[in-house]
C-alpha cells in the first residue's frame, strides 16, 4: 500500500514525487511515456537555472532526484481507476492495467499530461510517419534540405518551426487566424529567410504517393484552394488531455481536462489531486507543470495528515 500514487512521469509527476518523497511518504510514479512532453524539447532556455540543454536530460535529472529521495517508479499503463474500502474503513484507490494488475494507495496525483491534437483531414492518417509528424524534436533532422509545412502558430507551432530552421530548406507556417505563440519566438522566425507565414489558412488535405508531396489549403478570404509542394507536414495545433481512462471518476470539463481547485489542485474526488497539462490550468509550460506538481504534492500531504 502506497501513501501517494502518481500517474504520469513528466515534469508535474516527478516534481510531485520529489516533494512527496521528501515528506517521507511511500510514493510510486507510474510512467508510460518517460519524461512527458518536456523530454521532447531539444533545447530549454526558459526553465530557471537550466539553460540550453535538452528536455530529456532535465527529466532524467528530475527522475533521479525523486528516486534518490525514495520514490519508486514503474512502467504501468492505467486502464481503470476506482476506490474501495480498506481494512481500516478508509477509502483507498486502486489502478489496474489491461492485464488486471493492481496498485493501491491512500491518495492519487494525476499528472498524465496531454497528446497532440490531429487535423482530421484526408491523408493525415495515411501519411503518418511518411511525412506527417506531430513531433519536430523527433523528426526535424529527417527533413534536411526539404520544404515543409508547419500547421499551427501557437507555442507548439512556433517551436516546431524554430527547430526546423536548422534543417529544412523552406518552412511554411500555416496560420488559421493569428499568431498566438510567444512574441519573442515569432519575431525571431520573421527574420529568418527560410520561414514564410501564410495567414487565413484552412488545411484541406495532405497528398502524396509513398510519402507526402503536398498540402492543400483554402484561403479563407479569397475562398481559393491552393497547394504547397512539401515533403513534410508538422501538425502543431495543440493537445488533448490524457484523461480518457478516468471515465467519470472525477469531474472534467468539455475539453476533457480535469477540473481542479486552483489553490489546492484538488479534484472533485477527495484524496485525488491533479497537476499539469491534464488539468484546466491556463498556461502549459514545463515550469508551470513543475510548480503545479509541487502544489499538488504539498496539498496531498496535508490531506493525508488529516484523513489517515
Amino acid at each position: 500500500m502506497y501513501d501517494v500514487l502518481i500517474i504520469g512521469g513528466g515534469a508535474s509527476g516527478f516534481t510531485a514525487a520529489i516533494y512527496s518523497a521528501r515528506k517521507k511518504l511511500k510514493v510510486i510514479v507510474l510512467e508510460y511515456e518517460q519524461g512527458g512532453q518536456t523530454a521532447l524539447q531539444p533545447e530549454i532556455w526558459n526553465y530557471p537555472g537550466y539553460t540550453g540543454l535538452d528536455g530529456a536530460k532535465l527529466m532524467q535529472t528530475m527522475k533521479k532526484q525523486a528516486t534518490d529521495f525514495g520514490a519508486e517508479t514503474k512502467n504501468f499503463v492505467v486502464e481503470k481507476i476506482y476506490s474501495e474500502k480498506g481494512d481500516d474503513g478508509h477509502e483507498i484507490f486502486v489502478v489496474e492495467d489491461k492485464n488486471g494488475n493492481q496498485i493501491k494507495a491512500k491518495s492519487v496525483i494525476i499528472a498524465t499530461g496531454a497528446k497532440p491534437r490531429k487535423l482530421g483531414v484526408p491523408g493525415e492518417e495515411e501519411f503518418y510517419n511518411k511525412g506527417v509528424t506531430y513531433c519536430a524534436t523527433c523528426d526535424a533532422p529527417l527533413f534536411g534540405g526539404k520544404k515543409v509545412a508547419v500547421v499551427g502558430a501557437g507555442n507548439t507551432g512556433l517551436d516546431a518551426a524554430l527547430q526546423l530552421t536548422k534543417y529544412a530548406e523552406k518552412i511554411y507556417v500555416l496560420v488559421r487566424s493569428s499568431v498566438k505563440g510567444d512574441p519573442v519566438t515569432y519575431d525571431k522566425l520573421k527574420k529568418d529567410p527560410k520561414v514564410e507565414f501564410i495567414f487565413g489558412v484552412e488545411t484541406q488535405e495532405i497528398k502524396g504517393d509513398k510519402f507526402v508531396t503536398s498540402l492543400v489549403y483554402k484561403d479563407k478570404e479569397s475562398k481559393q484552394t491552393k497547394e504547397l509542394e512539401v515533403s513534410g507536414v508538422f501538425v502543431s495545433i495543440g493537445s488533448i488531455p490524457n484523461s480518457d481512462f478516468l471515465g467519470d471518476f472525477c469531474e472534467k470539463n468539455q475539453y476533457g481536462q480535469i477540473v481542479i481547485n486552483p489553490k489546492t489542485n484538488a479534484t472533485s474526488r477527495p484524496g485525488v489531486f491533479a497537476a499539469g497539462d491534464v488539468t484546466d490550468i491556463e498556461e502549459r509550460q514545463a515550469i508551470i507543470a513543475a510548480g503545479e506538481g509541487a502544489k499538488a504534492a504539498l496539498q496531498c500531504y496535508k490531506w493525508l495528515k488529516s484523513n489517515h
